[in-house]
This record gives C-alpha cells, sequence and structure tokens, in this order.
C-alpha cells in the first residue's frame, strides 16, 4: 500500500543537506540506511537550532527507539536536498518526528518517515521527562 505523499508545505522546518559520494552505493543511488543518518542529522538540528538542546552538556540525551521510512524516489550524489520535519507527537519523554526528504526545487517528497526519539538521563539511561522549555519550543512545529 503507497503511502499519501507529503508536501514540502507540510513541514515546518526544512533542513539542507548535501549527498556525498560515500552515499552512493554500487547501484548508483544513496543507499538505504543513509536516508535514516539524513532524518536523524535533520531531527536533531530542529533540536539545536529551534529549542536550544546542547548535544555535549545537556543532562538529557534523545535516543532513538523507533524508525520508519517509505522510499519514493532514487537520491544520487551530486543532490542537495532538504529534508523536512514536523513533530507528530510531544510525549512525557519521547518524541515522534515526522520527516521527509525532498529533491532540490521539488514539492513532493521523495521519502517520508517517522522517527522517535526517548529521553534518558545522560549517565543513567533512565528515561526522563522533556523538560518544559523545550516543550514551549517544540510547540511551533506540532503537527495540528
Amino acid at each position: 500500500m503507497k503511502p499519501e505523499i507529503k508536501n514540502r508545505t507540510d513541514y515546518p522546518f526544512l533542513f539542507p543537506i548535501q549527498t556525498r559520494w560515500a552515499d552512493n552505493d554500487i547501484y548508483g543511488h544513496v543507499n538505504n540506511v543513509t536516508y535514516y543518518s539524513y532524518f536523524d542529522t535533520a531531527a536533531n538540528a530542529l533540536l539545536i537550532q529551534k529549542a536550544g538542546f546542547d548535544i555535549h552538556h545537556s543532562p538529557i540525551i534523545g535516543l532513538v527507539v523507533n524508525s520508519s521510512c517509505n522510499f519514493l524516489e532514487e537520491l544520487t550524489y551530486p543532490e542537495i536536498i532538504e529534508v523536512g520535519v514536523a513533530i507528530a507527537k510531544i510525549g512525557n519523554s519521547s518524541l515522534t518526528y515526522d520527516l521527509a526528504i525532498f529533491k532540490q526545487g521539488k514539492g513532493e517528497a521523495s521519502a517520508q518517515g517517522q522517527f522517535v526519539h526517548v529521553f534518558v538521563e545522560r549517565e543513567t539511561k533512565k528515561s526522563t521527562s522533556i523538560p518544559q522549555e523545550m516543550r514551549d519550543a517544540l510547540k511551533n512545529y506540532l503537527i495540528k
């Protein structure tokens, strides 16, 4: 069953990424595992740039506990892509991201997926609540 293809305008945060030579596999397109790297990079960019998350010193960290991707159109090197990020759900200790990858100049997604971060204490790895300041900042990216 083919998913409903998302549009660039569905995403309040767009993060540009240049595909790299090493991203291509032997078949001449970006390898599927690299799409997850793009998702991870963009989701963390949202946290850093818009929620003030300090990945090096914060007492909490986000661990990926679930991810998925629908591959709709292949990517290659060299291309500049944009990863669209929206927050699908803010839980007590988790964030569910709605993500999509767009080729430059294209409105429809080439790939789309989901990513779940669970926030834990950096030292103990025990689940912890998302701080209110982060919640407040991320509400602007919440899908209604």
